[in-house]
């Protein structure tokens, strides 16, 4: 049977799991009364909620088209440039990629990061210009655009020379021509079977069995299931394999318990094993991880593993130490924090574990605030507490000149016209340097900047403010820069309780004038916890639990029912990115509560004159 291995790489939101939607649904992988869902491939909690792919995963469809049946391993990648190192990691798999790119929007920074590490491996891209059913999409230019990006990135004669086809995912057609109206994927299905060689390594079919794992997961069943793609021999139930570091040195020995191949949105275990070439999933190990080789006992060379981009971003995680802990979550001690930590770190090679200096604390470093804020929602949900720092930048030392480097990101935003002033004034002000600006139709403008990755941090609510919620603001690592100097934060104070208790309404109304709350009545608080944010610039220390005094009296309108706004509060997300340097997010099952790190007033104001 013919095989190809092909990734869809794109950016955040152009479409790549409503694709694989219909392409699953086409070729024949649910059956006619079986409920099918949207978006099958985000299977994950998180990834539902959010609308966004977080992890790469496998598929494999058989299409029986012009060149008799052929079995299609596909893999899902996510688009946001947080996740870039589930899409590094999995390119080594494939021969070839659909780089989806919406015909409307155009080429996009992610597009470019993607892209690149595509070319770099040399895989033979197809572009599919997608949803262009839209509205406003204008096939023409993006195709020239996308050309034009090709050509700026490198990519070789052969790789230039690539096919286009245009798709709306959504409707479930595709077609070479706009001429020509199709009604269904085949033309983008026989497309991939004539454009994507098949796997090089299908001649080494009888050589000892070798294969570089890519994916972990755990199953409570199976234990450890590493994925990969069979280098060379054949992977069978029973065979004895070793698995190797990067450095060719001998972690363990053990059997193939099961061989699991991708069959539609299932995994079923292959009883005569699979061949070299075929992605795969394989339990027996209990210490192989991501970038380890699995191999045949005579073998003792470790196969090469793609380099990963560096993190950029890190916050402490510590043992929740506030007035209120171990009342909410299961889990608050360090060890089983640590454990849960380093084995996120195992499985997702972008994500860096270290301890720190501080008691109890453990220095998470990552590519975006979004990837660890999905990390900690995880934790959360698992029954976890927690106290998380503000994030900050990974600074990098010159070699040669030995001055600190920073992380610079390729920003680029689509907003309204009237709105394209404010937004340049503030991110100049923090260091950006405008690239581009131009109309992108419909009424709007793009604009394009280089910006320090640590002026990014906290300005996406402010961003959506001051664009009253129109604005959309895409972001991707770029490379290291000389520092740039200090950047003055625009951010208001707080209002911060003075006691411990439980805030009352009277309390609460009275205070509205003050600022935004946080926090509603009737909830628990302790001195030290921010409660909400001041409408001038300074911290104010407050008592939201003072009650109305009682009298004798009865004038009319003297007992009118309170009525308070409702307060504003944070995600996760916005939590992490509003906090300061002296000032923690406590994590809990139930709540997300901000904080002062040291809780007592007075103590404050002392470190405040020390600094």
């Amino acid at each position: 049977m013919n095989l190809r291995n092909i990734a869809i790489i794109a950016h955040v939101d152009h479409g790549k799991t409503t694709l694989v939607d219909a392409l699953l649904a086409q070729s024949g992988v649910f059956r006619a009364n079986e409920a099918t869902v949207e978006r099958a491939m985000d299977s994950n909690d998180q990834e539902r909620e959010r609308g966004i792919t977080i992890l790469a995963k496998c598929t494999s469809v058989l299409w029986n088209g012009k060149a008799g049946e052929t079995r299609i391993n596909i893999i899902d990648t996510p688009g946001h440039a947080d996740f870039g190192g589930e899409v590094e990691r999995i390119l080594g798999m494939v021969d070839g990629c659909v780089i989806l790119v919406d015909a409307e929007e155009g080429v996009m920074p992610q597009t470019k990061f993607v892209l690149g590490k595509a070319l770099k491996l040399g895989l033979r891209p197809i572009l599919c210009i997608n949803k262009v059913d839209r509205a406003h999409a204008d096939p023409d230019r993006v195709h020239n655009e996308a050309f034009d990006l090709f050509a700026a990135m490198g990519a070789t004669d052969e790789q230039l020379d690539f096919p286009h086809i245009y798709a709306s995912g959504r409707s479930g057609w595709a077609t070479l021509d706009l001429n020509v109206p199709s009604d269904n994927l085949a033309p983008l299905f026989d497309l991939i079977v004539d454009h994507v060689p098949p796997p090089a390594v299908q001649a080494k079919v009888n050589e000892p069995f070798q294969m570089l794992a890519v994916l972990i997961e755990s199953d409570p069943f199976l234990g450890r299931i590493l994925t990969g793609r069979i280098a060379q021999g054949k992977a069978t139930p029973g065979l004895a394999i070793k698995a190797l570091n990067r450095d060719g040195q001998e972690i363990e020995r053990g059997r193939i318990t099961k061989v699991l191949a991708f069959r539609g949105l299932k995994r079923q275990p292959l009883d005569e094993g699979s061949e070299a070439g075929d992605i795969v999933a394989i339990a027996g190990l209990s210490k192989a991880t991501v970038a380890d080789t699995l191999c045949d006992m005579s073998l003792d060379t470790a196969l090469p593993a793609q380099p990963i981009d560096p993190p950029t971003i890190s916050m402490t995680v510590s043992v929740n130490d506030s007035p209120l802990a171990g009342r909410e979550g299961s889990k608050v001690q360090s060890r089983v924090i640590r454990d849960r930590l380093l084995k996120e770190a195992e499985s997702n090679v972008a994500i860096r574990v270290t301890e720190s200096g501080e008691k109890d604390a453990f220095e998470v470093a990552g590519r975006g605030e979004l990837q660890l804020g999905v990390l900690i929602e995880n934790m959360r949900r698992e029954g976890f507490e927690v106290a998380i720092s503000r994030p900050r930048v990974v600074y990098q030392t010159d070699p040669e000149t030995g001055e600190r480097m920073e992380p610079i990101e390729d920003v680029m935003i689509d907003v309204d016209e009237e709105f394209t002033g404010v937004v340049i004034e503030k991110l100049s002000a923090r260091k950006a340097e405008l690239k581009d600006m131009a109309p992108s139709g419909a009424g709007k403008t793009r604009i394009q900047l280089k910006s320090p990755s640590r002026s990014l941090i906290g300005y996406q609510g402010e961003f959506l403010t001051d664009t009253r919620g129109s604005g959309v603001l895409n972001r991707v690592f770029s490379h290291y820069e000389a520092y740039k100097g200090p950047i003055e934060q625009q951010r208001k104070g707080v209002l911060v309780s003075n006691s411990d208790g439980e805030t009352a309404a009277y309390a609460l109304w009275n205070l509205e004038e003050r600022g935004v709350m946080f926090v509603g009545a009737g909830e628990k608080t302790y001195m030290g916890m921010i409660i909400g944010e001041n409408s001038r610039a300074d911290d104010l220390d407050v008592n939201p639990m003072k009650a109305k005094q009682l009298t004798n009296v009865r004038a009319s309108g003297k007992d009118e029912a309170i009525r308070l706004t409702p307060p504003r509060r944070p995600t996760l997300e916005q939590a992490i990115a509003y906090i300061e340097d002296d000032e923690l997010v406590e994590v809990t099952p139930l709540n997300i509560r901000l904080r002062k790190k040291e809780l007592n007033p007075s103590f404050r104001k002392k470190r405040q004159k020390e600094d």
